[in-house]
C-alpha cells in the first residue's frame, strides 16, 4: 500500500473508531445527550471529563481492532489541557459553539514529506464527502503549521475527534510551539514536592 492510500486509511479508520465510540458511549440510554453546538455555559464539566476519562480507559479496545498500515501518534487529552482550553474560550467575549473547539479529545498525529502532504490536500475534499467528514484545514501561525482534519459523523452530541499531519520539515518548530503555547498549565508555578503532576506523553504506534 503506497503512503497515501496508508494515510486514506487512517482517516477513515478515525472515523470509523469515532463512530463506534461515539454509538457505544452515547447510544445506551445511559448517557445524557448534550447538544455541543451550544456554547460552553450549556454544557456541564462533568459531561465532558465522563467522556475524556471513558474514551481514555477504552480507546486501545478500538485502537486494538483497527487496520492501520501507517506509523501514527496519539493522545487523549488530559483533563488539566481541558480546563485550561476551557478557561481561555470561557472567557472570550464572543463565544463559540463547544463542538467547534473542544474538538481533540482524541488527537491523532502522523508525520508526511511536503509532497504527500499536497497530494492529501487535493484529495481531502474528496474523502470529507465520501466518509462524512466535519472539516479541515490547514494552520499556519505562531510558529506551528499543520494540516488539520476533524470527525464529528454529522452529529452534534459526539465529541469531535482530529488528526494531525505535520511536515518533517516543521517538526522541530512545531514541538517547540506546543511547549510554548500548549503546555503551560502543566506548571503553573514551580512544582515543591513529589506529588506535582507529569505531563502525559505521545503514544507511538508502528505497524
Amino acid at each position: 500500500m503506497d503512503k497515501i492510500s496508508q494515510v486514506k486509511q487512517l482517516v477513515s479508520e478515525i472515523n470509523r473508531m469515532h463512530r463506534e465510540f461515539s454509538n457505544d458511549y452515547f447510544e445506551t440510554g445511559k448517557i445524557e445527550k448534550i447538544n455541543l453546538s451550544r456554547i460552553i455555559t450549556h454544557v456541564p464539566a462533568p459531561h465532558i471529563y465522563n467522556y475524556r476519562l471513558t474514551l481514555h480507559e477504552s480507546i486501545n479496545d478500538y485502537l486494538m481492532t483497527a487496520e492501520i498500515d501507517i506509523k501514527y501518534f496519539y493522545r487523549v487529552k488530559t483533563r488539566e489541557s481541558i480546563d485550561d482550553k476551557i478557561g481561555r474560550f470561557a472567557s472570550r467575549e464572543d463565544q463559540y459553539p463547544v463542538n467547534n473547539w473542544l474538538n481533540d479529545i482524541f488527537g491523532a498525529r502522523i508525520i508526511l514529506s511536503a509532497d504527500k502532504i499536497e497530494v492529501v490536500m487535493d484529495l481531502l475534499d474528496d474523502w470529507q464527502e465520501e466518509l462524512s467528514l466535519k472539516n479541515w484545514y490547514l494552520r499556519d501561525r505562531e510558529g506551528y503549521r499543520g494540516l488539520h482534519i476533524y470527525f464529528k459523523n454529522k452529529n452534534n452530541f459526539y465529541f469531535p475527534w482530529e488528526l494531525q499531519i505535520w511536515d518533517v520539515d516543521d517538526l522541530q518548530s512545531n514541538i517547540h510551539n506546543h511547549e510554548k503555547f500548549k503546555r503551560n498549565f502543566i506548571f503553573p508555578t514551580a512544582p515543591t514536592d513529589a506529588t506535582s503532576p507529569t505531563p502525559l506523553n505521545l503514544t507511538s504506534s508502528s505497524p
